[in-house]
């Protein structure tokens, strides 16, 4: 699959957009019920909106800095502790997924850090009516091996998805940028990236970074 560095940053862009508007959008219409509201208990309740959605967007983007930006600095190694705190911040707040977090390595290349939690994104967002999200990353003699474990009473992996991870098709909606970025950062790894097959019970990737 090929795409052009400005076509993906358009992808990437859109996809930001998507995911930032609801909770900007909720924060926009606060403003306007807390405006028009004079009764004391429902203004409170248009503050507690408030301080959820403006949460939501901060959370979403202090993910989104780690998965896509340049955050966690510009050394080749990341803090586990930061990849944690971005998951954590992304799906708990709604209480719809439940994390299970078994890294016990302090630090992880960069690559691995921005594959991991873009494999995250895209196993929590096919748990569409919640579930288990468990995620895994060990680093031994030969590499570094990241396990996303996703398993609920319904999951959804669009087929364009599971394309852009295999690195296969040409036509990219913005929903697919992080399957195609987990792809492509494994690539240039020169490692490999698996997916269960459509008919699993459970969603499971698997990607594996050789030791440089």
């Amino acid at each position: 699959m090929q795409i052009s560095a400005t076509d993906f940053a358009s992808l990437l862009c859109s996809r930001l957009c998507h995911d930032l508007l609801s909770p900007v959008g909720a924060l926009n219409n606060g403003l306007e019920l807390l405006a028009d509201e004079q009764d004391p208990a429902m203004r409170a309740r248009c503050l507690e909106l408030l301080a959820e959605s403006a949460r939501a967007s901060a959370n979403k983007l202090k993910f989104f800095r780690l998965a896509f930006g340049a955050a966690g600095g510009f050394g080749d190694v990341v803090d586990t502790r930061e990849a944690r705190a971005a998951i954590d911040g992304l799906f708990l707040e709604n209480h719809r997924v439940k994390l299970g977090w078994m890294v016990e390595e302090p630090t992880l290349p960069k690559p691995a850090i921005k594959a991991l939690l873009n494999l995250a994104l895209i196993g929590g967002d096919a748990l569409v009516r919640g579930g288990q999200l468990d995620i895994g990353a060990e680093a031994n003699a030969a590499g570094v091996e990241i396990v996303v474990r996703a398993d609920g009473p319904r999951i959804v992996l669009d087929p364009e998805l599971r394309d852009a991870l295999s690195g296969e098709g040409d036509l990219l909606a913005p929903r697919a940028a992080a399957a195609f970025l987990a792809h492509a950062l494994v690539k240039q790894g020169g490692g490999t990236l698996q997916v269960s097959p459509p008919e699993a019970d459970v969603l499971l990737f698997g990607a594996s970074f050789p030791r440089s």
